[in-house]
């Protein structure tokens, strides 16, 4: 009897330090925000989260939120990364405003750029040709109200005195709509847009020529982080500077298996499964 009290003893003991052990092995949930209208912050979101989980062991719950609430989140430590900081120019406003109270782990996407987007077959060039080419009837297409691209079009409609001209908000969704519209009709169209996009596998188009540069030239996406995301996750701080696209062509396998229909998470995993070795380059320590 003695004996059976002893072992009934250690048994409890044994799961008291089981339990202790898997406690002090549970890693914190980490939360990235994205913009959900945008395909390359889906994309470059869900491809981090699935790595993030399945080779750093750390639990990531994804948030959609608007461009402005994302940097917010991050530099208040509500959310611990985002991985959708253009810089220097489209959210340079952001980052000069909250640049003391983030981390910057660097590009996770090289040669970005935004802009005014046209059909090819457009006969514009130059944002200088829309204040003579009627063919537009004064309307630019764009995005979520906030965002950069929409903050320097505001800029560029008043720079190119595009008197007349209303920039319509509307969502990445809607943008594409839009532009799917006009494309079936051949009609003039110009929406406000970036690389990289799979609609430009998907049409022919091309960015109007920005002579005065309000725009600024090719750009960096940048992962950032909270100030206190290295000692939560010194791991995922390590991955985030390792993290870096090879090319359009890569997140645009992501990105197309998107649009087609795939789950964001499952075009992730898949990806993932089909790139060990990029994966590998990335979780190095």
């Amino acid at each position: 009897m003695k004996m059976r009290r002893l072992l009934g003893a250690g048994a409890v003991l044994a799961l008291a330090i089981g339990s202790t052990l898997a406690q002090a092995d549970t890693k914190p949930t980490l939360s990235i925000g994205y913009v959900d209208g945008w395909s390359d912050s889906v994309a470059t979101s869900n491809v981090a989260a699935e790595v993030i989980q399945q080779k750093l062991g750390y639990p990531v719950k994804l948030q959609a939120v608007a461009t402005g609430i994302m940097w917010q989140g991050v530099a208040t430590g509500k959310l611990d990364a985002m991985l959708s900081a253009w810089l220097p120019v489209t959210h340079g406003d952001y980052y000069a405003k909250n640049k003391d109270k983030i981390v910057d782990y660097g590009p996770n996407f090289k040669d970005a750029k935004i802009g005014l987007i046209v059909p090819e077959y457009v006969k514009a060039k130059s944002l200088d040709d829309l204040k003579t080419d009627d063919s537009f009837k004064q309307k630019i297409v764009g995005i979520d109200a906030g965002s950069g691209v929409m903050l320097k079009t505001d800029q560029a409609i008043k720079d190119y005195d595009l008197t007349g001209y209303k920039l319509q908000a509307s969502s990445g969704a809607g943008m594409i709509a839009e532009l799917t519209r006009a494309e079936a009709k051949q009609e003039s169209i110009a929406v406000t847009g970036w690389v990289p996009h799979w609609m430009f596998a998907k049409w022919k188009l091309r960015f109007l020529e920005d002579p005065k540069g309000v725009y600024g030239a090719a750009e960096t996406v940048n992962s950032i982080g909270s100030m206190g995301l290295e000692k939560k996750a010194p791991e995922v701080a390590t991955f985030l500077k390792n993290f870096s696209w090879q090319s359009k062509d890569e997140i645009g396998e992501v990105m197309l298996a998107i649009q087609d229909g795939a789950k964001p998470d499952a075009a992730a995993k898949d990806w993932v499964a089909k790139h060990p070795d990029r994966v590998a380059q990335w979780t190095a320590k």
